[in-house]
């Protein structure tokens, strides 16, 4: 497992660490902030009772340091009984800016990797049926293992392509890049309507369907085409 790189002096007000992730080729990838985006795959909107034709695009923030790089261990969080696997596409922004046209949007991408938006389903469930905040389902510790990331510059912007969830040798996840509601150029777009974007943002696209619990124990492989695979191992917490 790639452990997270720290920076060397954290001064007395508690700064956080600053997480690296591993670029293929080299070097590493500072992370800033963590952008996700809501129910992209149809198949998993109507999953989780919505309506896809219907909804604009909307978002989430997760820590920086819930981010972990590279394959490994992940630790099952506390509060949970029902913690849920999502593959995604993960965006890196090299370029910041705000109210970026879609047809610029891909200048500000510095590359891809496969990533996993790690759910506490339940407490989701819970805080949405009373309109409360997703923070305490979705913005928990280690819940966005990440493989290393590849620059764009090397493989292009992937626009298709087979991304694939296995747990214990089954398939959970399955779907094309195709099926994505909305495309990586129009959520950065849309993206930097609301927030200014900037060099180290990380942008978690969406899962398709097939999302689900898993264990201690359990073992996850996930793939998108041309991208290096995340292999990860549920651990109790120590």
């Amino acid at each position: 497992m790639t452990t997270a790189a720290t920076s060397p002096e954290i001064t007395a007000g508690g700064t956080a660490p600053t997480v690296i992730v591993p670029v293929e080729g080299g070097g590493g990838f500072a992370v800033r902030r963590v952008f996700c985006v809501g129910r992209n795959y149809a198949a998993h909107a109507r999953e989780m009772g919505r309506d896809p034709d219907r909804e604009p695009p909307f978002f989430f923030t997760k820590w920086a340091e819930s981010v972990v790089p590279g394959s490994g261990a992940i630790t099952y969080p506390p509060r949970t009984a029902n913690y849920h696997h999502e593959v995604e596409l993960v965006v890196a922004i090299a370029e910041g800016g705000a109210n970026i046209p879609q047809d610029r949007a891909l200048d500000h991408v510095f590359g891809y990797a496969v990533g996993l938006d790690m759910t506490r389903r339940d407490l989701q469930l819970a805080a949405r049926d009373l309109g409360r905040p997703w923070d305490e389902g979705k913005n928990v510790e280690q819940s966005c293992p990440m493989a290393a990331l590849v620059p764009a510059a090397r493989i292009g912007h992937p626009e298709r392509g087979r991304i694939v969830l296995t747990v214990d040798g089954a398939v959970r996840q399955e779907a094309d890049l195709a099926d994505l509601i909305w495309s990586v150029p129009e959520i950065v777009s849309i993206l930097s309507e609301s927030w200014t974007l900037q060099p180290g943002d990380l942008i978690f696209t969406g899962t398709p369907a097939g999302v689900g619990a898993v264990v201690p124990g359990a073992v996850m492989h996930a793939e998108i085409d041309g991208l290096p695979a995340l292999d990860l191992t549920v651990v109790k917490a120590s």
